[in-house]
């Protein structure tokens, strides 16, 4: 039987009144057809449901149709309240800075992100994607980071974008604060760690290796 994968992206589509903000595309659209190649049933949703807002600086005018023409996967994402883990086998969370802003304090994302863990099922996220991890605690009681091997978009390279000021907090040290063995690479290198089911990348650059690596372990089961 073929497996199925539940990406879940950001609705949140302004970091102030001046600066547009959403999903990086690359790290969706990359993903995406990863999992489309191996013959994988893919389900999108988002907080709220509906569309879910491209960064438009993730968007250039060099960017490859095959990540572009995944742009349409977007405009009609599933709420997560009608989502159950029962259904899947992994999810993937992309990021963009949008998800700072929704996924860390979102009750069902946690819920299921748990649900998805405690099954040893995949738990995988990519640059700012693993900020819904830092508000996931586990039936007991620990944070689902706390003593993981993790990683995401690191301070350095927040403080590199100019943004670092505009985020509710920085994703690296939140994750260290929550006792989660963070290791990390020099910037925008790819980087990514497994610790078994939880798998997490660093930035942009990492998101095909995150995906390969979900594909690895589906694989095996």
């Amino acid at each position: 039987m073929s497996k199925h994968i539940l990406m879940v992206v950001t609705n949140h589509e302004k970091i102030n009144q001046d600066t547009p903000t959403g999903i990086w595309l690359s790290e969706f659209g990359e993903a995406y057809n990863e999992f489309k190649q191996h013959g994988y049933e893919i389900t999108v949703a988002s907080p709220k449901g509906g569309r879910s807002p491209v960064d438009p600086n993730s968007v250039s005018k060099d960017e490859p149709a095959e990540i572009l023409d995944t742009k349409v996967f977007l405009e009609n994402t599933v709420p997560i309240d009608s989502i159950s883990a029962e259904s899947f086998d992994a999810v993937f969370l992309p990021g963009g800075h949008g998800t700072m802003f929704d996924f860390p304090d979102n009750q069902k994302l946690q819920q299921l992100l748990r649900e998805f863990y405690e099954a040893d099922k995949i738990v995988a996220a990519v640059c700012h994607g693993p900020s819904a991890l830092a508000g996931v605690t586990l039936t007991n009681g620990e944070p689902l980071v706390k003593g993981k091997r993790v990683n995401a978009f690191t301070d350095a390279e927040e403080a590199d974008t100019g943004l670092d000021q505009h985020m509710p907090f920085l994703l690296e040290s939140r994750l260290r604060e929550l006792g989660a063995v963070f290791q990390s690479a020099p910037n925008w290198s790819e980087h990514v760690e497994a610790d078994g089911t939880l798998i997490t990348g660093q930035n942009p650059q990492s998101t095909v290796a995150v995906s390969k690596e979900v594909i690895k372990i589906l694989n095996q089961s």
